[in-house]
């Protein structure tokens, strides 16, 4: 039995180091940054060296400070993205588990619905009502996974509430609220902490796609997503400009599912016993 844990243990820590270096990268570059986002001064394209650690990138900006900008920016769109998501689907998921006969179907069916529409579409929705800002970019993103959460919850929720405790509970006196506070959120924890984990990482990689098209943070904030799009005419010429990105990118995705993954075994019983 130990040898599983320590394998499981393992596995957070490593996705807590990978994800916890590029999340410090983030924290420091509120507090500093070796040049201002849009300083073009450092000369197009500079290998590195004389200042620059990376280089520069085709405008003459710094390519460390951008990254460091985009390690940022990339954080603000998961953990924002999550937010609205467990917000709403949490909601949503909990009512629509209350629900029975065709309102059920009607709110499972419109959940799917919801799922299947594409994140791009509805970011551009939301960018033609706003702007093509990070807010609008986070806005999209967590309205689109609000829909998984809130179908995952609703499923969660209608399992806990077919147990006898909840039977015994409600014969009792108990109030449905209560009964949601102290029985069922409880008990649906595990399971959905571990996939908004794995939402933060789609949020990520879906906020750098978006930037890439141009639907997320507007310039100068230096979106990994922007970088590499900027980068590709340049790619032969100065690799580091979409490597460093793409790097740090896969990097804080995999680390982010490794902390999911160890999540799952730490705190869902199911998983462990199936382990």
């Amino acid at each position: 039995m130990s040898r599983p844990s320590t394998r499981h243990s393992a596995t957070l820590i490593a996705g807590c180091v990978t994800a916890g270096l590029i999340a410090l990268l983030a924290l420091v570059s509120l507090l500093w940054v070796p040049y201002a986002p849009d300083d073009t001064s450092g000369g197009r394209l500079a290998g590195p060296g004389g200042g620059h650690l990376l280089g520069t990138d085709k405008l003459g900006r710094d390519l460390f400070t951008q990254l460091m900008t985009g390690s940022r920016i990339a954080f603000e769109a998961g953990l924002g993205s999550v937010l609205i998501a467990a917000a709403i689907g949490i909601t949503l998921g909990v009512l629509a588990a209350f629900t029975r006969g065709w309102l059920d179907d009607t709110l499972a069916a419109l959940l799917d619905i919801l799922i299947a529409f594409p994140t791009l579409l509805l970011a551009m929705l939301v960018v033609a009502a706003r702007s093509a800002t990070l807010a609008s970019a986070v806005l999209a993103i967590g309205l689109a996974q609000s829909a998984v959460v809130g179908r995952l919850v609703r499923i969660l929720v209608k399992r806990v509430l077919a147990q006898d405790y909840i039977t015994a509970a409600r014969t009792s006196g108990t109030s449905w609220p209560r009964i949601v506070a102290g029985h069922v959120l409880p008990n649906i924890w595990p399971t959905l902490v571990v996939n908004l984990a794995l939402q933060f990482g789609l949020a990520i990689l879906a906020e750098a796609g978006l930037s890439y098209l141009g639907l997320g943070a507007p310039p100068p904030n230096a979106s990994w997503g922007r970088m590499l799009q900027e980068a590709q005419a340049t790619f032969t010429t100065a690799p580091a400009g979409a490597l460093a990105p793409g790097i740090l990118l896969v990097m804080l995705v995999i680390g982010v599912n490794l902390i999911a993954d160890g999540l799952r075994d730490t705190l869902d019983p199911a998983a462990r016993g199936r382990r």
